[in-house]
């Protein structure tokens, strides 16, 4: 690098540094040539973890993906793409304008899928596609030629951004999932020569004690198969039994295929630069925190991609909070968060489960919102835009199809959006400084007065920092995979679930109707003084999955989960419940239960009453509840609900603990 450009580039990100907040200031040094190395670090300062820049100055990472130019085609096959061609006379003008524009939008860095960094001069991390490449998932990951070929791509991949100070570190991957049901599966149909398939075989044979019989009461393996040998010869895939506890070494296996992937990626991308930070592989809007313990100990921050809970920008706390828990506080990126508006120029259909709102004010509300509660959280290091330009009309070649651009197909910004995040990206190192783990709530929970409607598929209605029940505790050795919250008003009693767990339909092997022990499900007791009532909320996926998203349904049953499980569902007269979308596993629901379901008449604010929250995961592998206790226990002793009351309305957050900075609702 010359001296005029290591010139330029300190420029830039004092620029940068500045007009996103007057309190992380701008790099010491005066000439980017003198910093000391091209390494990019990491600190953690009252609790607050930032990025540190070369030259030593902490840096919240406002970034921007796809910042490519677009594709090479302006017009192709009956679609108008997103060109440079079409709006410069060179990649370089485009370039220049776009890096201009960025900045007066409040943006300082590019994330995934973009130009290289010496090109944008944009300081960016770089997904490498590294798994991908080297052909380690969904073939033979433990076969010793997987590690060669990852350090052998790691070091060409690699090489245009090393020991440029441009570079702050790489995304091993993109959104490898760790889908536990569908990793289990798929190897055990591998054949015997798979070294991996042998792996799978010891696992199963060390967790159940090579007993054939304990392995066989969990599992359904292939017809004629009754003994490990078999089981390793055959290449036709084993199912797990409904009502066992198989889920815990399905899970299992998980942790065990990441932690090897976690460790030969960290491996080959420090030795092919070591100044560089690695951020792990993009998770998707979901994680298994088997795979996020894997990746601990390989990782300097852990990158996640994140769909925004509601259209209002509200962020899920237990999200965060349960990967504060699994990595011990390391910091975080959102490597990918957007916001669709069914309003737009280039004509998007909006086309999936992703986060979409009416209008394009409705997207520059919900977009600025979101990114000063992204700023609220202490380890968070940054948060990336997905993307740069609207996909095209009729969507991109493998069918997505979002409004998800800065500026649509023809160049033209979106004048809302771009204005509010730079509002917001202005505010965010200033508000990240001042950011701190929420407290827990103590006390008597007051349930704010909510008209809550179900039919919006939404949660903005919801008054949500005020109607956020405590943190719910997790079985022991869990983490929490979900929350809950809770309203009223003169209908009724409504609740509202946020959640996450993968479940992969051709995991378990049924006959009929999905057996409701295995369900995902949200039991509610409450007592307003006249008898305990109970209700259970089953949540029902497809027998088969016909996309990545497999809609659910959601089942409210009268009485106790398990009177549900073995006598049926008995409906509940006058609720409603319903499901959100297709957005699994990813898990939103909301419910309304009248009063006349409760056999009360509509109750006045300041009623006294008494109420219990207990969510269990697919397979009843692992629990959480407002109690802390497990349901079955808890649920039967109603005088050890925890005590409420009925609030006035959305003021009473007001009098409630603080809840963290910006939360919308």
């Amino acid at each position: 690098m010359t001296r005029a450009a290591a010139r330029n580039l300190a420029a830039f990100i004092a620029v940068a540094v500045a007009s996103v907040t007057a309190t992380a200031s701008a790099f010491a040094c005066a000439d980017f040539a003198v910093a000391p190395s091209t390494r990019w670090s990491l600190t953690t300062e009252s609790g607050v973890s930032w990025l540190v820049t070369p030259c030593g100055e902490r840096f919240f990472s406002l970034g921007v993906n796809i910042l490519d130019g677009g594709y090479p085609e302006r017009e192709k096959d009956g679609k108008i793409y997103y060109s440079w061609k079409a709006f410069e006379p060179t990649l370089t003008d485009w370039t220049a304008e776009t890096r201009r524009r960025l900045f007066s939008w409040g943006f300082n860095s590019a994330g995934g899928w973009a130009l290289s960094p010496q090109v944008l001069k944009l300081p960016a991390i770089i997904n490498l596609e590294l798994g991908r490449l080297a052909r380690f998932h969904w073939f033979d990951p433990f076969a010793p030629e997987t590690e060669t070929r990852m350090d052998a791509l790691a070091r060409e991949l690699v090489a245009p951004y090393r020991r440029n100070p441009y570079r702050i570190g790489y995304f091993s991957d993109n959104e490898v999932g760790w889908w536990a049901g569908s990793l289990f599966i798929f190897y055990s149909s591998k054949p015997a020569t798979s070294a991996t398939k042998q792996r799978w075989i010891e696992l199963l044979r060390r967790h159940y004690a090579d007993d054939w019989s304990l392995f066989a009461a969990d599992f359904l393996p292939p017809a004629q198969v009754d003994s490990w040998d078999q089981l390793l010869a055959t290449t036709q895939p084993t199912r797990m039994k409904p009502g066992g506890a198989g889920i815990h070494v399905v899970r299992e296996w998980t942790g065990m295929v990441a932690e090897h992937y976690y460790k030969l990626a960290e491996r080959a991308i420090r030795a092919a630069d070591p100044d560089a930070l690695f951020f792990g592989d993009r998770l998707p809007i979901y994680y298994d925190p088997a795979a996020v313990r894997a990746m601990v100990p390989h990782v300097d921050a852990i990158a996640t991609n994140y769909n925004v809970d509601s259209g209002d920008g509200w962020i899920a706390d237990y999200f965060f909070d349960g990967l504060r828990k699994l990595s011990g506080g390391k910091p975080v990126l959102v490597s990918e968060w957007f916001f669709a508006a069914r309003e737009n120029r280039t004509g998007n259909r909006n086309n999936g489960h992703l986060m979409t709102v009416a209008t394009q004010e409705d997207r520059a509300a919900g977009a600025a919102a979101a990114t000063a509660n992204f700023a609220a959280i202490p380890e968070l290091i940054g948060a990336h835009w997905f993307m740069y330009y609207d996909h095209p009309k009729g969507g991109r070649p493998d069918g997505e199809d979002y409004d998800f651009g800065l500026v649509d197909i023809n160049d033209r910004p979106y004048e809302r959006l771009t204005a509010a995040l730079a509002a917001a990206n202005r505010r965010a190192s200033q508000i990240h400084a001042a950011a701190a783990v929420p407290l827990p709530r103590t006390g008597s929970f007051a349930l704010p007065h909510a008209l809550i409607s179900v039919h919006d598929h939404s949660l903005s209605d919801w008054p949500k920092p005020a109607s956020l029940l405590p943190r719910l505790t997790a079985s022991p050795g869990a983490i929490e995979f979900g929350e809950a919250y809770l309203s009223w008003s003169e209908r009724g009693l409504a609740l509202a679930t946020i959640g996450q767990d993968y479940f992969e339909p051709d995991l378990l092997v049924y006959d009929g109707a999905f057996p409701l022990g295995d369900a995902y499900r949200v039991e509610f007791g409450v007592d307003f003084g006249q008898g305990p009532q109970r209700f259970t909320l089953f949540f029902i996926p497809p027998r088969t999955k016909l996309h990545d998203h497999p809609p659910m349904r959601a089942q409210l049953c009268a009485g106790a989960a398990q009177i549900a499980i073995t006598e049926g569902c008995a409906e509940v007269s006058g609720a409603e419940a319903v499901y959100f979308g297709a957005d699994q596993p990813r898990i939103t629901a909301e419910m309304v239960i009248p009063w006349s379901a409760l056999g009360i008449t509509p109750p006045a604010p300041g009623a006294q009453l008494r109420a219990e929250i207990a969510i269990t995961s697919w397979d009843r592998e692992r629990w959480m509840s407002l109690s802390g206790r497990a349901p079955d226990a808890e649920m039967n002793y109603p005088e050890d609900w925890p005590p409420m009351r009925l609030g006035n309305g959305r003021q009473i957050i007001e009098s409630l603990p603080p809840f963290r900075a910006a939360a919308p609702g």
